[in-house]
């Protein structure tokens, strides 16, 4: 290439109109080959049949098949996992982020590194943990503990009530100290000006929350609800973990365990890519929803 053709090209990619394509160019050439691609072959699959060295197009067949007891079942794990995880990962995470923002607290950086390691440590490890600590043994951790409060032994893993408390306890355990960094990194845009003119005006610490730390941190709640009700619909390790996909009864089975079970240890992937789709729909759905109840989709001047 010629110094002149050079030129030439260096002031087309330079300029005003190029420039911002050149910057998204490697985003949507991510998003094409990671997102859209696989879900456009997913979908495709969900109306095929799929054997080793057959595919054979058979329409609608793998949805007829999906509406049953096993998928209602997981679509209620699912639903009351994320719902619950929901609760949790908004409400503590913002309590702990107004303590560790406050000056109550010492040693604050510590007490951030201690919240964020969970979400560091491998899934495999704190499911042998968490199997360890509530297993149906009497000598169990979690047993021990309610045993001296005056309870009788439980099997965590066997009844459906303790069953998704696993699930639950174990994604806050996690996610909590994740959470808290997304609030606490709120909480430092809020103008303190706002807290002094509030203690002028006699507000009381609920008054302070509810008028000057709730609408700064709408956006934060917005952002965080959105990947937690995501998270929660998608939800496969931590039942994996604690019963290996076979739950007594299904009541560890979610929508994602289902898929696992029937697309890849059945070997019918056009069945799994069915509820897959099915999957993706009901979290788009939800969280369409979710997302016009709160206002996010209005400009900030309506």
């Amino acid at each position: 290439m010629t110094p002149k053709k050079e030129n030439k090209l260096l002031r087309f990619l330079n300029s005003k109109k190029v420039v911002p394509y050149v910057f998204v160019f490697p985003f949507i050439l991510s998003f094409t080959i990671l997102t859209l691609y696989p879900t456009i072959q997913a979908v495709i699959m969900s109306f095929q049949r799929i054997l080793p060295g057959n595919v054979e197009f058979i329409g609608l067949q793998n949805y007829s098949r999906i509406f049953n007891d096993t998928f209602y079942k997981a679509l209620a794990n699912s639903t009351i996992y994320m719902i619950l995880t929901v609760l949790i990962l908004i409400s503590i995470p913002i309590l702990l982020a107004i303590l560790l923002d406050s000056k109550l607290v010492r040693f604050k950086t510590l007490f951030r590194s201690a919240l964020f390691i969970p979400a560091l440590t491998s899934i495999i490890v704190a499911g042998v943990i968490f199997r360890l600590v509530f297993s149906e043994s009497e000598n169990a951790i979690a047993n021990q503990i309610i045993g001296f409060l005056g309870f009788e032994p439980v099997q965590w893993q066997f009844t459906a009530w303790s069953g998704m408390f696993l699930m639950v306890m174990m994604a806050s355990w996690r996610w909590m100290g994740v959470n808290v960094l997304y609030f606490l990194a709120g909480l430092q845009n809020i103008p303190k000006e706002l807290y002094e003119s509030a203690d002028i005006d006699g507000a009381n610490m609920y008054q302070k929350f509810r008028h000057v730390t709730l609408p700064f941190l709408k956006p934060i709640i917005i952002f965080v609800t959105t990947i937690s009700i995501i998270g929660g619909f998608r939800v496969f390790e931590e039942s994996y973990v604690i019963w290996q996909g076979n739950s007594p009864g299904n009541i560890g089975l979610t929508l994602v365990g289902l898929l696992y079970q029937q697309g890849i240890q059945q070997n019918d992937m056009g069945f799994g890519a069915a509820i897959g789709v099915i999957l993706l729909l009901i979290i788009f759905i939800v969280s369409i929803i979710y997302l016009l109840l709160t206002g996010a989709f209005k400009r900030g001047d309506e």
